[in-house]
């Protein structure tokens, strides 16, 4: 037991036979105060904020008190390439969770990230896992939890509507009426120097000091930034799945004559705002970070910061609380932190790295998730995550489905909100054995960085005893330390036992862990090492305004960052139609984003947008609330 904690006591799971929906069970959990969760963990009563009975926020002052303290071991859960249905993987993180801490007695934390309400309303449905391995309470950990989402949307927003607001106010005024407007006189006569005009000045080489000593040429220099409207890469953000909003046209108001241009939305998970506070690991590198962001250039090609725009301090005083994991529980008590969300698509996937410096300073096992693939969470939590935490893993759990491989087999279509077709449902080694090749793809992908792998085969009622063997034996032919099969939907804790024995044993081997490029490539080099080495392509294509972003970038000095790519997690390739382990493809670069608060830069490949749209059938039509009750109903 770690210092501090008191005796961790399991919450017993009240089984049903056939299992009940994913909601009725988590509305009839019995739940611990979370205050008790949090002293279980060997939290402190001042180290959390409570938000309610059964969620609270842990203050960071935890890491001073902890440092040096020994690390746990480090779970990474992938997966393969999933259906449109998504494949268990945090059902399996959270069962394998409930398997090491209530019912092998180690001390455990879930590192999760918070769900988008985009899936929440739209196809996916909630992230809260599924069956008797759900983080609870369900209702809030998939709708607002504790508002990080919304404080990044404003943090976001905040800077989109600096942009606009500057370039108008710019166009009318003289360079001493921005000094004046900028530079305000206080009660005294004194002309004080905001801190993000500071930063601006000695970027500039210029003096720092009283405002009156700056030349007119420095005071023209300091308060115009002379945006080029059509070099402005910043765009606004909403945590809602809306095809209309991906492009628009701004400036339209009867005080804006002359200024309007075109724009567009991204999902709030999208923004380079969730990007940071994934990456970050403290309130001053917070506030580096948002200044560091680049929302455009200037009429002479040289970059523009949101610490320009003297908006960065705002924006970190947007995010202070946000930088706080939040605590919850399993079904079965084990710990849970719920810390940023940014999409593995689109973004880089994967939770904060203060959650697990925290969870790792905690406990003796954290198990973490990344998000899709392993070509796309797996990849950007050890290249990305894992290069600016310095934290390694000890393991890699590969979630698989036999429904998943069939597809990648050649089987029917998959559509949410449709009947799964017959083949799913029964047994059909050929199909199965078809659609191995994506999962010892992904196999190889991981030991490509020394990590050892684990295969948990989520198992359906309909799987048979032959197929899951066939599963097995495959994935141990292609390197797997070991396969087994989890049952822990239907049965908790005590269904992924067998997964928990094999994880263990497989996080004290000697982890040879490596990254798959080192800093110092070209940023061509870097994206074909993914294309390559990662999804099987043959190389790469760059699109002449690709081309351009990568000139200007290399110029710009952003070519030692790494590669956060954006594509369809539907497929290993950059096409959702191309399954199993395709080859004889190549990649299409169209477009390059600069997210140097985040530090990395992010190719679009093919058709990838940044805003989802909602179906024709989305999630939203079943949820309300219950008219006697006042309970959600509808929700998954």
């Amino acid at each position: 037991m770690r210092s501090g904690a008191i005796l961790f006591t399991p919450t017993a799971l009240r089984r049903r036979d056939p299992v009940p929906a994913d909601l009725e069970i988590a509305q009839g959990a019995e739940l611990k105060p979370i205050a008790q969760v949090a002293g279980e963990l060997g939290l402190r009563s001042e180290e959390l904020e409570l938000h309610g009975s059964h969620k609270g926020k842990v203050r960071l002052e935890v890491l001073d008190r902890l440092q040096g303290a020994p690390l746990g071991k480090y779970i990474d859960v992938t997966a393969i390439t999933p259906t449109p249905l998504g494949e268990g993987k945090t059902t399996t993180a959270v069962g394998l969770s409930q398997a090491l801490g209530a019912h092998l007695g180690k001390r455990v934390v879930t590192c999760l990230r918070q769900p988008s309400q985009g899936p929440t309303f739209g196809i996916k449905g909630g992230a809260a896992g599924g069956g008797y391995s759900q983080v609870v309470p369900m209702e809030p950990f998939n709708l607002h939890l504790t508002g990080d989402i919304h404080a990044i949307t404003a943090a976001h927003n905040l800077a989109a509507a600096a942009i606009d607001a500057r370039i108008l106010h710019e166009a009318s005024a003289t360079d001493e009426q921005l000094f004046e407007r900028i530079f305000p006189k206080d009660p005294h006569g004194k002309r004080p120097f905001p801190r993000s005009l500071r930063t601006r000045c000695e970027r500039l080489g210029l003096r720092v000091g009283d405002p009156e000593d700056l030349t007119p040429e420095e005071r023209r220099r300091v308060c115009r930034l002379d945006l080029d409207p059509a070099a402005i890469t910043w765009r606004r953000v909403v945590d809602t799945s809306d095809r209309f909003l991906r492009g628009i046209t701004v400036g339209q108001g009867e005080d804006e004559q002359g200024f309007a241009r075109e724009t567009g939305f991204d999902i709030t998970v999208a923004s380079e705002i969730m990007a940071i506070l994934a990456l970050t690991n403290g309130l001053p590198d917070l506030r580096r970070r948002l200044g560091a962001i680049v929302i455009g250039a200037d009429r002479r090609g040289q970059p523009v910061t949101t610490e320009d725009l003297g908006v960065a301090g705002a924006m970190t005083v947007l995010m202070r609380d946000a930088l706080k994991p939040t605590l919850m529980q399993t079904l079965e008590g084990t710990p849970v932190f719920v810390h940023a969300g940014p999409f593995a698509n689109i973004a880089h996937g994967n939770s904060s790295i203060l959650a697990d410096q925290i969870a790792l300073r905690l406990a003796e096992v954290v198990i973490t998730e990344s998000g899709f693939g392993a070509d796309m969470g797996m990849e950007k939590f050890f290249d990305i995550k894992c290069r600016v935490s310095g934290l390694r893993p000890d393991a890699v759990v590969l979630v698989a489905t036999v429904r998943a491989l069939k597809m990648h087999g050649g089987g029917p279509k998959v559509v949410a909100g449709k009947p799964l077709d017959s083949v799913y449902l029964e047994e059909n080694l050929a199909l199965l054995r078809q659609g191995l090749p994506n999962l010892l793809h992904h196999i190889r992908t991981a030991r490509k960085f020394g990590v050892p792998v684990v295969v948990a085969v989520n198992a359906f009622t309909t799987d048979t005893p032959a197929e899951l063997d066939l599963v097995r034996q495959a994935a141990l032919e292609a390197g797997a330390e070991d396969a087994v099969a989890c049952r822990n939907w239907a049965l908790g804790g005590a269904g992924a036992l067998e997964l928990a024995h094999a994880v263990l044993r497989a996080a004290e081997r000697s982890s040879g862990f490596q990254f798959l490029y080192p800093l110092d490539r070209g940023i061509k080099q870097k994206i074909e090492t993914i294309a390559r080495e990662i999804y099987g392509a043959d190389g790469v294509d760059y699109s002449p305004e690709a081309e351009r972003r990568i000139e200007d970038f290399t110029r710009m000095g952003y070519d030692r960052l790494p590669i956060c790519m954006a594509k369809t997690h539907l497929s290993l390739s950059h096409d959702p139609a191309l399954k199993g382990a395709p080859v004889g493809f190549r990649i299409p670069v169209r477009d390059i984003r600069a997210s140097v608060g985040a530090g990395f830069l992010v190719p679009l490949l093919g058709r990838i947008s940044t805003m989802p749209g909602l179906p024709t059938r989305p999630g939203f039509y079943d949820v309300d609330l219950d008219p006697e009750t006042g309970r959600v109903v509808g929700l998954s």
